[in-house]
């Protein structure tokens, strides 16, 4: 009768301690190790992008008893009584709660599919219209611009001499080589002069800009070739997405009282 009321209550002890053991991943040095803090740092992997696999459960189970141990140790030599302890501590406080607001200011203000069309259609209307594949071959002085200009009508290659005199090293390797490009891409000067050229046509005069004199010659002309919405959609969202953020943190910072 003695044995069997042992065993009986061994079960009943057995029984009441596996909730608790399923809630603890271990016990280290008799104290519970969590299981919500596996949870908790599966979660911040996955929010930095990368997925958790189940190959990777006895990793983050590993991962937290090393913490553990190692907390526990910080602890009993007094690290968290030392001010520094507690200067760093403050400072994650705040990080941490400064990224939650963030968080949470995306999370209630999201870039609907309506600013993104929007900024689209600013952003075609800025870059549509006509593109100019133009040469050009940049130097220090006019006199040098005019000569360029004279030996190109007695038949030098313009490619050649851009990539023997010109200063822009990165269309000059290219035998002065702009690829296509919207007008408004370069300054006022340079942009006035290649639109009143005709196709195959060489500027009859060298043009001033602020980085020195141009020898354009206008290659072809087409439509503006813009990306389709959907191809810039993750771009335009993210853009306006930190816009959005940059503008809170601003309203924020003008609104408070700093004394």
């Amino acid at each position: 009768m003695k044995k069997h009321l042992l065993a009986a209550v061994a079960a009943a002890s057995l029984c009441a301690a596996l909730p608790a053991l399923a809630q603890n991943v271990a016990i280290v040095n008799g104290k519970p190790v969590p299981k919500a803090r596996v949870d908790t740092l599966a979660s911040q992997i996955t929010k930095s992008g990368r997925q958790v696999t189940p190959d990777m459960e006895g990793q983050l189970r590993e991962e937290v008893i090393a913490r553990e141990i190692f907390m526990q140790e910080a602890q009993k030599r007094g690290l968290e009584a030392t001010d520094d302890f507690k200067a760093q501590m403050e400072l994650a406080r705040q990080t941490i709660l400064i990224r939650e607001l963030f968080a949470d200011y995306q999370k209630k203000n999201p870039v609907t599919d309506a600013d993104i069309k929007a900024e689209y259609d600013k952003f075609a209307k800025a870059n549509g219209g006509r593109e100019y594949r133009a040469r050009h071959i940049l130097v220090e002085k006019e006199d040098e611009a005019k000569k360029i200009i004279a030996d190109l009508k007695k038949g030098a290659k313009f490619d050649e001499l851009a990539k023997k005199q010109s200063k822009d090293p990165g269309s000059g390797a290219n035998g002065g080589d702009l690829d296509w490009a919207n007008a408004n891409s370069y300054v006022p000067e340079f942009s006035e002069a290649l639109v009143k050229l005709q196709k195959g046509q060489l500027t009859q005069a060298p043009v001033k800009s602020q980085f020195g004199w141009h020898v354009i010659r206008l290659d072809d002309v087409r439509e503006a070739q813009l990306p389709k919405i959907d191809e810039i959609r993750p771009q335009i969202a993210q853009q306006l997405q930190q816009q959005k953020l940059a503008k809170f943190q601003q309203d924020l910072r003008q609104s408070a009282k700093v004394e």
